[in-house]
């Protein structure tokens, strides 16, 4: 039986399509929006819309940004020889979040995860690969530390090594099986500055 009229059905079908967003945090957020002056869900809908149609990846470390170059790339004062490899962009947040790393990134959009049908040719190390090829000093793998995430770094190590360049991985303040944009910001930063050669 339909509760409500087929606007606002379709409005709560396509809000529970979000990750995370059940039918009720759904239904809420329609009553919310449909409550919202009127300039303000053409504000918001006029974001999405501008985010969906201009965000892209930086054709450095493949974040999401809205210029060719994300904004860390772009800064001079980072260290372009130390790279992070982290599995998406909430992981580059959460390691801005300490403040205290001073290098670079690169996102690799997934794990290696044989179970799921992702392999190393589905994220993006060939793009990490073709940036090693300048003036790096070191590799940072700061993946989840779960089975996807510990079979990523591996690979990574077993790619990145032979060239020459120092390969890292993150401590183990971060708790196995843990997802890194969850982890509040002394621990990832502890896990930083413990972190291990592979």
């Amino acid at each position: 039986m339909e509760f409500y009229s087929s606007q606002i059905s379709n409005l709560v079908e396509q809000l529970s399509r979000l990750p995370g967003i059940g039918s009720k945090t759904a239904q809420r957020l329609a009553f919310f929006i449909l409550n919202m002056p009127e300039d303000q869900v053409a504000g918001l809908a006029g974001a999405m819309t501008s985010a969906k149609k201009n965000v892209r990846y930086c054709k450095q470390c493949c974040t999401y940004t809205d210029g060719d170059i994300c904004p860390i790339c772009a800064n001079e004062k980072r260290n372009h020889r130390q790279i992070m490899v982290v599995e998406n962009p909430r992981d580059l947040a959460a390691y801005e979040k300490t403040g205290k790393f001073e290098g670079v990134y690169h996102v690799l959009h997934g794990a290696i995860s044989p179970m799921a049908g992702i392999g190393p040719s589905d994220i993006r190390l060939s793009e990490l690969m073709v940036r090693l090829q300048g003036d790096v000093d070191e590799v940072i793998v700061a993946t989840n530390k779960n089975l996807e995430g510990d079979t990523t770094a591996t690979y990574i190590s077993k790619l990145v090594k032979p060239i020459g360049i120092k390969v890292s991985r993150i401590a183990s303040g971060v708790p196995s099986g843990g997802d890194i944009e969850y982890i509040d910001e002394v621990t990832l930063y502890k896990a930083l500055e413990g972190r291990t050669d592979m």
